[in-house]
């Protein structure tokens, strides 16, 4: 995936000014640690008060049809404005993102350098590219969960999928298999033992899918991308304020998300760790997910789909790995890399949690199932 080179500053402002921004522009700095868009600071003084917006260039490659997103993220952001509202929320404003419309009141521009997007930059709270302990865990999950519930009512029609297929493990598999097939980079020989890692479980990919085509499991609207770097945390309280990078919200199952997070928050290592020997789920980072998680889902999620959270940490991060590992296949067209190998390095530490999470599958389906008899008996 060939990145597009940083505009000048010259052009950053004035990409700035053709969205609603009041005040006089100071600077527009790079920000986050995002792998897929890039991000900026817009820094603004408004009568003598400091201000800032996030400057957003949505990446196209992936995400190409800019105007289903965009249309998905401003139902999604003005329907949870509106139940917080409703449930005479604090500081709702903060609790959203607020989407700032161009000049002409469009959603985004569409630039011959990209299509861009501005929002209301979320003061007093950060995100955190590595979770520091179980509290944050159990805040960023039940402040997925909440965003889940907010959204459990949004009026049709559905939200557009703006990436189809993108938790459909069997149809990741496949396209694993067709990279095995192909070997366009002639590198299937030295990921010989995570292709045969990949297809030794083959037999899990489909379980979710079968689940949901047999009714077992609703479809809701859920966020697809729930690193926990996707979800901000008050600087004072600490807890969940604001759930974050919206690209992906579109219909799916509550375990994308939940699976996801533990994927990366019980994991003690970098994602591209190179001693593999460190890479093994926390217990106490699933225990305060799961609790999190479940408090703040008790008033809608179902009995079924409660029963396969616990297997959703496994497929999930399974998925994620033969991402890296099919991308790594096909050069890298996809995830951005620092570093030869960079992909593969990735999927050998998703496929040591996968192993972590397999060894700990019995204890985890016990937690699950404790931690949802509390939650509904204190929802109740």
């Amino acid at each position: 995936m060939a990145r597009r080179p940083t505009p000048p500053p010259e052009r950053l402002r004035e990409l700035a000014a053709g969205f609603r921004i009041h005040g006089d522009v100071l600077g527009v700095e790079p920000y986050g640690s995002g792998h897929i868009n890039d991000t900026f600071c817009v820094r603004v003084e408004q009568a003598g008060a400091p201000l800032r917006y996030v400057l957003q260039r949505l990446n196209t490659d992936i995400f190409r049809d800019p105007a289903a997103v965009m249309a998905n993220i401003a139902r999604v952001t003005e329907h949870l404005a509106a139940q917080l509202r409703r449930e005479g929320v604090r500081d709702a404003s903060r609790r959203a993102l607020t989407l700032v419309p161009a000049r002409d009141g469009a959603l985004w521009r569409n630039e011959p350098d990209g299509a861009w997007r501005c929002y209301l930059f979320i003061e007093r709270a950060r995100t955190w590219d590595a979770i520091e302990s179980p509290a944050q865990a159990a805040a960023a999950a039940r402040a997925f969960a909440e965003f889940q519930r907010r959204l459990a009512d949004l009026p049709p029609p559905p939200l557009a999928d703006t990436i189809p297929g993108f938790h459909d493990t069997p149809r990741r598999f496949f396209a694993l298999q067709a990279a095995i097939q192909a070997d366009p980079h002639r590198r299937a020989a030295e990921a010989a033992p995570e292709i045969e890692f990949a297809r030794a479980r083959a037999q899990i990919v489909d379980r979710l899918e079968r689940a949901r085509a047999e009714g077992r499991l609703p479809l809701r609207v859920t966020h697809n991308d729930t690193k926990l770097n996707n979800v901000m945390l008050d600087d004072a309280t600490g807890e969940g304020v604001c759930v974050i990078d919206l690209d992906t919200v579109m219909p799916g199952l509550v375990h994308y998300d939940f699976g996801d997070m533990c994927r990366t928050a019980t994991r003690p290592t970098p994602e591209d760790e190179t001693d593999l020997a460190r890479v093994r789920m926390r217990r106490d980072m699933y225990e305060a997910l799961v609790r999190g998680y479940l408090e703040g889902g008790a008033g809608f999620l179902t009995d079924a789909e409660v029963e396969l959270l616990a297997f959703s940490a496994r497929l999930i991060t399974f998925e994620i790995g033969i991402r890296f590992l099919t991308d790594f296949l096909e050069g890298d067209a996809y995830f951005k890399t620092r570093r030869p190998g960079h992909n593969l390095d990735r999927c050998r530490v998703q496929f040591a949690m996968v192993r972590s999470f397999e060894e700990n599958e019995d204890w985890m389906q016990q937690m699950t199932r404790e931690a949802w008899v509390r939650a509904r008996e204190a929802h109740r």
